[in-house]
Order: C-alpha cells, then sequence, then structure tokens
C-alpha cells in the first residue's frame, strides 16, 4: 500500500527523460517516490490527494542562505556592502545567543516551507543550535560556520569556536535521520580571513569527507584589494590552499574574471547566484549567462533576509532568467526550464544530494511541493515550466513534503509551531533592537 498518492496534477520532474507529464500520479511509499506516471494508479493509499488544478515539482534547494538573519529583516537597507556588514550586522551579531539562533532560523523555515524550499545550504553561527532548529522543523540542511579571523598573531585553529562547533556537530549532527542533515565546512571569504585559515579548513573538510562553502568576489571592492594584496584573485588564490580541491559551493562570484571562470569549472565548484541580494547591496550581476557557457555550475540562494527581505526562491528563479536576457540583450538565454533547474538539480548537486533530490522520478526521496495553478497570477497554463519561472510565487505553494512528510499545507504547519516562534520573536526583538 502507498502511503501518499497524488492525482491529476501537472507534474515538471526536471527529468530530461519525461520534463512535464500532464494528468500525471504520484505514488510516494516510505519517504520515497514509487512512480511518476500519466496513467491512472490503481494501488490503494493511505491518502489520496486530488491535485487537479495544481502543478507538482521538485521542492526547491537554496544552496546559500543565512536562515538566522531572520531576526534582522529589514533592519539595514539600502546601504553598500561594507557598510551594511561592518556598521550594522556584525555589532547586531555580537549580541545573539545560541536561542536567538534556534528561533531565528524556525522563522525563516516556515517562510521558506511556504514557498516551496525543502533544502538549505546554510552558513551562520551556534552551528550545534542552527542543526537542532533544523532537525526539529524537518528539512534537508547542509549546515556550516564560517572561519573568519583578521589577526594572524591571534589565529589558534584547535582552539578556534568554529573549529570546536565543526567538531560537536560532525560528531552529535553528521548523517542526523538517514543524511538529512550534513555539515559543510566553510569559509567566510578571502577578504576575513588569510591563507593559514583556509589550509586548515581545507584539510579538515578533505579529512572528513565534507563540503566546502565560502563567498566569492561578491563585490567590486573585495575582488580589487585581493588582487593589490596577492596579485591574484580571490578565486586564485582560495583554489591555490586547497579551498576547492572537495565539493565546494562558492557564493555571488559577481565580479570573477573569465580566468576564474576556468578555476571553477575545472575544480567542479558550483556558483550559487544571489541575484536579489546583489542587487539590493548594489553589488553588480554575476555572468551567469558566461558561466553556463564556459560549463560552470550554477545554482541559487537567497542570502540572508537582512540583505534580500524575502527567502522566496520563486523570485530568484525569475530574476536570474530575466536579468541574463537583459544583460545580454538576448532573450534565449536562460529558459525557463535552466532556471528551474539551478533550483532543483543543481542545488542537489552542490549539496551532494543529486541521487536523492531535485526530481520528481522512482526512487528519489518524496520531497516535492504543490503549486496552485488555479491561482489568477497563474492562469492560463500554457507551458507548465514556464508558468513556474516567470509567473509562480512563493504563494502559490500549497504544499510541501519532504520526503514523503508534509510539512506544510494550506497555511498549517506540521512541525513548526508559529505561535511559539512569534512569542519568541517578540522577546528577541525587545532586547536587540528596542533596549
Amino acid at each position: 500500500m502507498l502511503d501518499l498518492l497524488i492525482k491529476n496534477c501537472i507534474a515538471v520532474t526536471m527529468d530530461d527523460e519525461a520534463p512535464v507529464i500532464s494528468g500525471a500520479c504520484i505514488g510516494v511509499r516510505e519517504g520515497k517516490i514509487a512512480f511518476v506516471t500519466p496513467d491512472p494508479a490503481d494501488e490503494p493509499a493511505k491518502r489520496v490527494i486530488d491535485a487537479a488544478g495544481k502543478i507538482a515539482m521538485p521542492g526547491l534547494i537554496n544552496t546559500h542562505s543565512h536562515a538566522a538573519m531572520a531576526l534582522m529583516r529589514g533592519y539595514a537597507d539600502d546601504y553598500v556592502l561594507q557598510t551594511w556588514l561592518y556598521d550594522y550586522v556584525f555589532p547586531v551579531e555580537a549580541r545573539l545567543t545560541e536561542e536567538d539562533i534556534y528561533w531565528g532560523m524556525q522563522l525563516a523555515m516556515a517562510e521558506m516551507l511556504a514557498s516551496g524550499t525543502v533544502s538549505i545550504t546554510d552558513m551562520y553561527m551556534y552551528l550545534p543550535s542552527m542543526a537542532r532548529s533544523v532537525a526539529d522543523a524537518g528539512l534537508y540542511g547542509n549546515l556550516s560556520n564560517a572561519a573568519m579571523c583578521f589577526d594572524p598573531a591571534a589565529y589558534r585553529y584547535d582552539t578556534d569556536k568554529v573549529t570546536q562547533q565543526n567538531r560537536e556537530v560532525l560528531r552529535a549532527y553528521h548523517g542526523f535521520d538517514g543524511g538529512r542533515i550534513r555539515l559543510d565546512a566553510a569559509i567566510h571569504a578571502e577578504y576575513t580571513s588569510f591563507p593559514q585559515v583556509w589550509r586548515d579548513y581545507a584539510a579538515f573538510a578533505a579529512e572528513n569527507g565534507l563540503n566546502m562553502h565560502v563567498h566569492l568576489s561578491e563585490t567590486k571592492k573585495e575582488h580589487g584589494e585581493c588582487v593589490e594584496k596577492y596579485g591574484k584573485t580571490p578565486a586564485a588564490v582560495l583554489a591555490e590552499n586547497g579551498v576547492f580541491d572537495v565539493r565546494a559551493t562558492a557564493a555571488h562570484c559577481v565580479w570573477v574574471t573569465d580566468g576564474d571562470l576556468d578555476i571553477l569549472r575545472e575544480k567542479n565548484v558550483t556558483v550559487a547566484h544571489n541575484p536579489v541580494s546583489n542587487l539590493k547591496l548594489g553589488s553588480g550581476i554575476a555572468p551567469v549567462g558566461k558561466m553556463l557557457e564556459k560549463g560552470v555550475r550554477v545554482s541559487l540562494g537567497t542570502d540572508g533576509v537582512c540583505s534580500n527581505n524575502s527567502h522566496d526562491l520563486f523570485e530568484e528563479i525569475k530574476l536570474t532568467a530575466l536579468l541574463q536576457k537583459g544583460v545580454s540583450g538576448d532573450p534565449r538565454q536562460i529558459p525557463a526550464r535552466e532556471a528551474l533547474r539551478m533550483a532543483t538539480r543543481a542545488g542537489a548537486y552542490a549539496q551532494r544530494r543529486e541521487d536523492s533530490l531535485g526530481c520528481l522520478k522512482a526512487g528519489y526521496d518524496a520531497s516535492l511541493i504543490l503549486v496552485d495553478a488555479d491561482r489568477p497570477g497563474l492562469m492560463p497554463v500554457h507551458h507548465p515550466e514556464s508558468a513556474l519561472a516567470y509567473s509562480a510565487r512563493g504563494g502559490d505553494v500549497c504544499l510541501t513534503m519532504v520526503r514523503g512528510r508534509v510539512l506544510y499545507e494550506n497555511g498549517v504547519f506540521t512541525t513548526i509551531d508559529i505561535e511559539r516562534v512569534r512569542a519568541a520573536l517578540s522577546a528577541v526583538m525587545d532586547r536587540l533592537f528596542r533596549s
């Protein structure tokens, strides 16, 4: 018997062999997709969802977030990155506690589930609290606390708080719940650290089979100062120090050179493109069209909502396609399916989950969403992939499922107590911003 049968939907599978199936039936058994078929399914199921007027697609994957920064949504708008980071963000972050991180992530994950995201690659502080929050919420998480150090004389790898938290989470959460939570190694950026830091955390990643996560060439200033300091770009100096010798995600990459793109392709690095955040901070537009032409894999992220204000990946999907069409003057750049692939299959690869996420196909995890195509803003649906890429919004998501477990449905969360989140948020706001 099936645990769940979804019938009468339009399935946008992200499977090249059968990309769109009309009148589809999707069977779910023991957390896995049992079948996706255009034929009526006669097998009995514990629950049947008649999804007429709905589009099913793989759950979205956010490959660059700082989820707990949801606590700072709208707090520091309209500043350049350096002012935003050093004058506003860092001072608040210095006052955050472990419990603040837990509740900030609960808030962020509620927003993510309600807008179709099932998996995050998240970089922030208090890593054990991050892991606890993701474990409770039921999403997938590739989690990291990024190494930062400005003073080489004060740096000690073994006693660094990031090292200590990495070891704790490696022991307690890496591989948790059948691999739903993974530890990533992370370096904040070239400009917030130095070569010994890069080498130490690259070695930690390699020794433990972990992915690497890093900010790369986000601003022109950052990129230029690195060239002035080292005579090489951030991509080049990090590569020389082993940072890209494991599966790596490089966030932003707005100011990368052709040579940098060659390095990223050769090292098989995934670029996490964050168009909304990059535009809001005035950082620029990443050359995504050129990345794809050179064979660089590109996924999507929201960044933190202090520099975005939303975790809605559908915004990123649409903007990714439109920006490249606009800057190139070629409307054929980044067609709908490619933009959707960045938010699904490319993200799954970046997280080392390409065999379980990002596709509606038998044997993959039943981690999918239903989008209500009967909403006025989506009707009529001439081309389902186009509707998802250019018309859909996060608010059109009516169901989000992870491993066959419904975590969000029609405004109701099954793992997140949104009233407790509101109460905790009020207390945090009073302490951080109103005292």
